[in-house]
């Protein structure tokens, strides 16, 4: 194993925590480096509690996070990749060369509508904070949150929707209205049914309305159309999730959205067996930051392997475990994916500890540990 490089592309959930994997199972053999173009790791998952001047995203230096793992950190972009010459380029025009490339680069945001605030978790305060402050001085009475059609991340609409009516009815607000439009079956269907129902229930008891199998048009501000429906709706403020596109990556196998295609041992299709890639860049249609933090394990361990190691290599078994904020006490998550069938289960005790809001088998006993 020893000179063996593998290049890890990415400094969110799934690029540290396939990092953190990779050394776990090789030690020091291998050599390692870290590209990534931010200089922390930004723990978003708790993006949407900001806004409502509750704990939000926690930070860590990635400088700090790769010295423990005796790896390089480059801090630049990727910008191509050369699978044959095995070398990924960068932003600022150097090349790396690799024996094995994890790719956790996460997917690019696009506006869905206009006429709406496009809820942010990079900057959670700008995007929210002043529907927050609106309906704490009672200048808005109605909100709607739109979550667009094709990949986006789900749990944070409801969230916003429970958190902003909690917040309502704390402020003895009467008649106030939330609604919530998606194109799911159901709310949180990526999570089955059982979390849907739970879910329901939460929504029922804050007046939140849903309308699933729905699509939203905005023709002008605070004018909303729900197809098909055709139901048309004044609302005080308007916000949307943005819709989720690959990265698409010159050199790189895409779908039609940009996503990378990889297999069940979470390599690149066509590129086998040196490229991998791991969280929201994939092309799996559910996007979580646990199911990321899975696929870098699996990477981890199918490069491990390719680099001589005695391990044993498991195809991907997606369990996601995931933390809906209420605005009181939270929803603990658990979704199990086989074969196209989701079976959930929902509790209101911690199933694991209370500072992860995904669970990350690496990254959440390293990020305790710094904490």
């Amino acid at each position: 194993m020893s000179g063996f490089r593998v290049l890890v592309c990415g400094g969110g959930i799934a690029g540290v925590e396939g990092l953190l994997r990779l050394h776990r199972l090789t030690g020091d053999a291998l050599e390692l480096t870290l590209l990534a173009p931010a200089d922390e790791l930004r723990y978003r998952p708790m993006a949407v509690q900001e806004p409502f001047s509750r704990p939000g995203p926690r930070r860590y230096p990635l400088r700090k996070i790769a010295r423990h793992v005796g790896a390089e950190w480059v801090q630049s972009g990727l910008e191509w990749v050369d699978p044959d010459g095995q070398q990924a380029h960068t932003t600022d025009g150097h090349a790396i060369p690799y024996d094995a490339l994890l790719l956790a680069v996460g997917a690019r945001t696009e506006v869905p509508y206009t006429h709406v605030t496009v809820f942010d978790d990079a900057e959670p305060d700008e995007t929210y904070r002043g529907v927050v402050q609106d309906v704490e001085e009672g200048y808005t009475r109605s909100v709607a949150l739109l979550l667009p059609d094709g990949p986006a991340w789900p749990l944070p609409v409801y969230e916003l929707a429970l958190m902003t009516a909690e917040r309502a009815y704390s402020m003895g607000i009467d008649g106030f209205a939330v609604d919530v439009v998606t194109a799911e079956p159901e709310p949180l269907a990526a999570f089955g049914h059982a979390a849907s129902e739970a879910l329901q229930v939460f929504l029922a008891e804050r007046g939140v309305k849903v309308h699933a199998r729905s699509q939203a048009e905005v023709p002008a501000s605070r004018k909303l159309i729900i197809r098909p429906a055709e139901l048309e709706l004044e609302r005080g403020r308007i916000v949307a999730m943005p819709r989720i596109v690959g990265p698409r990556i010159r050199g790189l196998p895409a779908t039609d959205d940009g996503f990378i295609p990889i297999d069940e041992r979470c390599c690149v299709r066509g590129l086998e067996p040196r490229v991998f890639a791991a969280g929201d860049a994939a092309d799996l249609e559910i996007k979580h930051g646990g199911l990321g933090a899975q696929m870098a394990d699996t990477a981890a361990a199918a490069i491990a392997a390719l680099a001589g190691a005695n391990v044993e290599v498991e195809p991907l078994h997606p369990v996601i475990h995931g933390v809906l904020y209420t605005g009181a006490e939270p929803l603990y998550l658990t979704a199990r994916i086989e074969d196209g069938h989701v079976e959930s289960e929902v509790s209101r005790e911690a199933q694991w500890p209370k500072a992860e809001k995904v669970v990350a088998q690496e990254l959440g006993p390293f990020l305790r540990s710094l904490d």
